[in-house]
C-alpha cells in the first residue's frame, strides 16, 4: 500500500521489495559522507522526475535535494547498477510468463525524438522525413515488448540470433547481423501510405508507447545520450516492477 500523500509514481512496499535487492548496499566503514537519505526515496524521486518530465531543480521539497538525487542517478547510470537492475527484472518478468530468462529473438525499430536546447549540437541532427531536430533512438525489444537495448543490442543481449526490423535497416545492419551470426528478417510495409498493424513490429511500437508515458522521454533533454538511455531504463523498470507485483491474472495483460 502507498503512504498517504504520496505521488502516483511512488513505489508500493511490494514494488520496493522487488527493486531494492539490486541496489548497492551500504558498506560499513567506507570513506566519504554517511548516507543520509533512504534509497527508496532516492528511487522515487528519479521515477517522479522521469514520469512528470520536470527539470532536476524542480523536484518537490518532499524529495531529497535535487543534487543528491542526480548524484545517485549518474552513479547508477555509470557503474552499471541501473542496467543490472533493469535486466534482472526483465529476466523475472520473462520467467513469470513461462519464458527463458534470456531471449533469442528481438525486434528493432527507431524513433526520432525532438531535442531540447540542453542537447549539444554535436549529438543532434535533422530527420528530414519526420521534420524533427533531435536524436534518433534505436531500441530492441523481446517478443513480449520488454526492452533489451537502447543503441547497442549485441553488448547487452549476446544470445540473440533472430532480428525483425524495418526496411530502413536493410544494408549495413544486414552485414553486421551476419558478422554476429544473427538472422535479419525485414518486415516491410505493404502500403506505405496507410496505417497497418505489421507482424512483429507492432510489439516494438507498443514499447515506444509505454516509454512515452514518461514525459522525460517524450523529448530528449539530456546532454549525454547515456542519460536519455537511463531515463528509458527507469521507465521500463517501473513498468516491470508494477507487473511483477500485480495479481497473477493481471500481470501479463499488456
Amino acid at each position: 500500500m502507498r503512504r498517504a500523500g504520496d505521488y502516483p509514481s511512488d513505489l508500493t512496499d511490494a514494488q520496493w521489495q522487488v527493486i531494492s535487492p539490486y541496489l548497492p548496499a551500504e558498506v560499513p566503514g567506507r570513506r566519504g559522507r554517511p548516507r543520509v537519505w533512504p534509497l527508496r526515496r532516492i528511487v522515487e524521486a528519479i521515477l517522479y522526475l522521469d514520469r512528470a518530465g520536470c527539470a532536476w531543480r524542480y523536484l518537490p521539497d518532499s524529495f531529497p535535494p535535487w543534487a543528491t538525487v542526480y548524484g545517485y542517478f549518474a552513479a547508477w547510470r555509470d557503474d552499471g547498477t541501473l542496467a543490472r537492475l533493469h535486466d534482472a527484472l526483465r529476466a523475472r518478468v520473462r520467467a513469470a510468463a513461462g519464458r527463458d530468462a534470456e531471449p533469442t529473438a528481438a525486434v528493432i525499430d527507431s524513433q526520432s525524438v525532438r531535442a531540447a536546447d540542453t542537447v549539444p549540437r554535436s549529438t543532434r541532427g535533422w530527420d528530414n522525413a519526420k521534420k524533427v531536430n533531435g536524436r534518433k533512438r534505436h531500441i530492441a525489444v523481446d517478443a513480449m515488448g520488454l526492452l533489451l537495448a537502447v543503441w547497442n543490442l549485441h553488448r547487452t543481449s549476446r544470445r540473440i540470433r533472430l532480428i525483425w526490423a524495418d526496411a530502413v535497416y536493410t544494408g549495413k545492419l544486414s552485414a553486421w547481423a551476419a558478422s554476429m551470426e544473427m538472422t535479419l528478417q525485414i518486415v516491410p510495409r505493404r502500403n506505405p501510405h496507410a496505417f497497418e498493424v505489421l507482424p512483429r513490429r507492432w510489439v516494438v511500437e507498443r514499447t515506444f508507447a509505454w516509454i512515452s508515458k514518461h514525459r522525460r522521454t517524450v523529448r530528449d533533454y539530456e546532454r549525454l545520450p547515456a542519460s536519455h538511455e537511463a531515463m528509458i531504463l527507469w521507465a521500463m523498470t517501473a513498468l516491470m516492477a508494477c507487473r511483477l507485483t500485480q495479481p497473477a491474472h493481471l500481470s501479463n495483460t499488456h
